[in-house]
Order: C-alpha cells, then sequence, then structure tokens
C-alpha cells in the first residue's frame, strides 16, 4: 500500500472526464499545480479557464457556464472555495441549483505549515446547509478519483472536499463511486465508528487497536457527508447501541453534528465525537497538528472506550 495525496485523486479523476465528457470544463483561480489541473489544462486548453486571484469571480463564470450545458469543475483552496465565495455559492449557484462542481483543496488542518489562515475547519458545515448542496468528503486517492468522476453525472451543486498530505491509499482503486452510499468496512458488536476523509485511515487503524483489546468495532466510511446514509448509520447503531464520529472538521456543523441530529430524532443512545473543539488551527507538521488537535487513531480509542463506559 502506498501512501498518495487526495489531491491528485481529483486531479487524475479530472483528466479522465475530459477524455471522456466534452462537456466538462474546469476553472482555476491561480493553483493549477496545487490543485493537480495540469494535465486537464494540457489536453483541454480550450475548456480550462484560469481566472486568476478572483475566486468570486470564478463561482459567477462557474454558474453561467452550466446555462449553456456545461458541466464546471471550479479548483482552489477549501477555505476559498468556501468562505471567501460564500455569496457568490449561495445566490448565483445553491439558490439557483446551477450544475458546478465546487472541488476543494487543502481542506483540514493537514493543510500543515500554512496555518490557521488557510486550515478551513468550517467548510462542511457551511455547505451542508446550503440547501440542495451535496457535500461529499472522501478518505483516499481511489476513492477521490472516483468521486470526482462520479459526481460529472450528478445534476445539481456538489462540494467535493479534498486534502494536501498523502495518505494510505487503500480502498479499491476499480470502486463504483456512489453518491449517499455509505460503506461498511468492518463489521462489529461493541460500538460503531462513523468516520469520514483522512480520519477513515485513523479509524481503521483504531479498529485492530480494540480488537487487542476484545473490543469489537464496527466501521463505517460515510463519504457523503449530505444526503447522510440514514439506513446505513441506524442499522449500525441499532445493533453496537454507541457510536463515536470521527472528522477533520470543526464539531459544530461536521459530520457528528449531523449524526447527532439523526440519532436525537430516531434512536438516542451514547456518541462522542473525535474532530477540532472550537478552536482555529496553527502552523505545523500535518502528524504534529493531528496529534495536538486529537485526531489520531489513539484519540477514536480513548474516545470508543468512554462511549462503551456511557452504554454500560
Amino acid at each position: 500500500m502506498e501512501n498518495k495525496d487526495t489531491r491528485s485523486g481529483f486531479g487524475d479523476g479530472l483528466t479522465e472526464l475530459g477524455r471522456k465528457n466534452k462537456n466538462v470544463v474546469a476553472l482555476c483561480a491561480d493553483l493549477t499545480g496545487s490543485l493537480k489541473m495540469n494535465d486537464f489544462k494540457n489536453e483541454n486548453p480550450d475548456r480550462f479557464f484560469q481566472v486568476g486571484i478572483a475566486e468570486a469571480n470564478m463561482m459567477g463564470i462557474a454558474a453561467g457556464l452550466t446555462i449553456g450545458g456545461k458541466i464546471p469543475f471550479t479548483g482552489t483552496f477549501a477555505n476559498f472555495s468556501t468562505s471567501r465565495v460564500y455569496d457568490q455559492i449561495r445566490q448565483s449557484i445553491a439558490y439557483s441549483g446551477k450544475n458546478v462542481k465546487i472541488c476543494a483543496s487543502h481542506a483540514g488542518i493537514t493543510l500543515g505549515e500554512d496555518g490557521a489562515t488557510h486550515q478551513v475547519l468550517e467548510d462542511i458545515g457551511m455547505m451542508k446547509m446550503l440547501p440542495s448542496m451535496t457535500v461529499i468528503n472522501p478518505c483516499d486517492y481511489n476513492q477521490t478519483k472516483a468521486a470526482t468522476i462520479a459526481i460529472a453525472e450528478h445534476i445539481g451543486p456538489v462540494y467535493l472536499r479534498f486534502g494536501r498530505p498523502k495518505v494510505p491509499n487503500f480502498t479499491d482503486p476499480n470502486q463504483k463511486f456512489e453518491i449517499g452510499k455509505a460503506i461498511n468496512f468492518s463489521e462489529g458488536n461493541d460500538v460503531t465508528i462513523i468516520a469520514t476523509g483522512h480520519l477513515v485511515w485513523e479509524a481503521k487503524e483504531a479498529v485492530n487497536l480494540l480488537e487487542k483489546e476484545n473490543i469489537s468495532a464496527e466501521l463505517i466510511n460515510i463519504h457523503t457527508i449530505k444526503p447522510l446514509d440514514n439506513e446505513a448509520i441506524l442499522k449500525s447503531v441499532k445493533k453496537t447501541r454507541c457510536v463515536v464520529t470521527a472528522e477533520e472538521h470543526m464539531l459544530n456543523g461536521g459530520l457528528g453534528d449531523s449524526v447527532s441530529q439523526l440519532l436525537s430524532r430516531n434512536y438516542p443512545l451514547p456518541l462522542e465525537m473525535v474532530g477540532i473543539n472550537d478552536t482555529f488551527g496553527e502552523s505545523g507538521t500535518p502528524k504534529q497538528l493531528m496529534e495536538k488537535y486529537g485526531l489520531t487513531s489513539s484519540n477514536i480509542v480513548h474516545a470508543c472506550k468512554n462511549v462503551l463506559k456511557r452504554k454500560s
């Protein structure tokens, strides 16, 4: 198993789309190399638009391109894909139901040394609150590539979130990505772990650590945060009767928030959340920041033990 960055999964998926769907166009805000969009640009110079450091304008152009039947993929850092352009997304894309794919790299705290101004931790919450917006957060290179290809077939606005660092690439390279369908990575009876993005690998490691202590954990990969796979989550927690969520995002507004709302309305039970707790990030290596902000496999193990005590 090799380590690969999820942004390269986006770039390779976009390149493949460019070869088979002539309606796919790409726009970038002066970060073509960082977003791995160079191959698409080189192969399709007439379908690539470099808008410069003008993200709001990029969203407006993308919305306009959909009127002519194009399928625009916008590319910039997650912070600039959301916070900087939220009004344009709300008014010109979400409210209007435009078929724009907002592709956001360098998400979360693993952006690393660039620091708090670039480490957006609120983006999932911002985007999932927009009516008609689909929100996707894949876990590795293979899943990001598959998601990039899949969203071209989905009609309506999509927020696709991925990251900068190289992480384990462990899912099936030939997988069929189904929007809104969770993936069960392991069967268990004691506790359900629901993870998304980079935290799926940490959760897999946690499952192995828990197994050594005779704790049986069920792991669900939630790559689509909106629409949430309610059926898969409720089926699992009705068996285990307790749950831990794990995400590289603020606890407010993230995956844990969505799961807690689902459970409170349908099947209340003990819940623990692993994520960023009401704070901005800081500069540091991805590994240092994951450890400092409690986003590692050992943190997930600790949360599982806590929720098991509450269940008993």
